[in-house]
């Protein structure tokens, strides 16, 4: 599978849900996402692996760089919900999550887009795929990109028109539809983020209850 989209989907072995929301910042962002308050803590995605891997069990020795308090405090080791993690490229922010379940429901979309419009991109550990895009938290496109003529936004050609994915999809193999797709939408709605940003230390907040 490429890894010149983004997130690595090298790096997931249990899949992720990419949003990307164009013209706010990665607070607000991830505000929008979790619906409340938040208390983010500056993660890398190591430390994030370490994190999840052992929850109230983690201490210094674990994360040497971090506060293991004020992982306490903010409910970063509450397990009950997803771990998110948030940056900014150009004009655009993206919000990642392992596995995905959380970040890829319609309504964390709808709501993450009012104002902007937004892009999400899910890779399931199964290896299932799915694309969806939204304006003013109405979901115009959501489809698998092994069948984008089954569209179940309420306005698809837009995404179509603005980027002309289908093309990419039929010119490439089928294996590669969901890489070739994310790829070309990426490039025209300009939200194209490099590699190199998941390696960075991010915005990160735990949306405790959220599963």
């Amino acid at each position: 599978m490429s890894t010149s989209i983004f997130p690595n989907s090298q790096l997931y072995g249990t899949g992720y849900c990419a949003l990307f929301v164009r013209g706010i910042s990665p607070a607000e962002l991830l505000t929008r996402v979790s619906g409340r308050e938040i208390q983010p803590v500056s993660l890398t995605r190591l430390e994030v692996d370490a994190v999840k891997a052992l929850g109230e069990d983690i201490d210094e020795d674990d994360v040497p760089e971090l506060n293991v308090d004020e992982l306490h405090s903010s409910g970063m080791l509450d397990n009950s919900g997803p771990l998110l993690r948030a940056g900014t490229h150009n004009d655009w922010s993206f919000v990642i999550e392992s596995e995905g379940p959380y970040l890829a429901s319609d309504e964390i979309i709808a709501a993450a887009s009012r104002d902007t419009v937004a892009l999400s991109a899910r890779l399931s550990e199964t290896g299932s795929t799915w694309i969806s895009y939204a304006e003013n938290s109405e979901i115009l496109s959501s489809f698998d990109p092994l069948f984008p003529q089954h569209d179940h936004g309420k306005r698809p050609a837009t995404l179509e028109e603005l980027t002309g994915f289908r093309e990419a999809i039929d010119s490439g193999n089928r294996s590669e539809a969901y890489e070739n797709a994310v790829r070309k939408i990426q490039q025209e709605l300009q939200c194209a983020v490099p590699q190199e940003a998941d390696a960075a230390r991010l915005l990160a907040v735990r949306v405790a209850g959220g599963y």
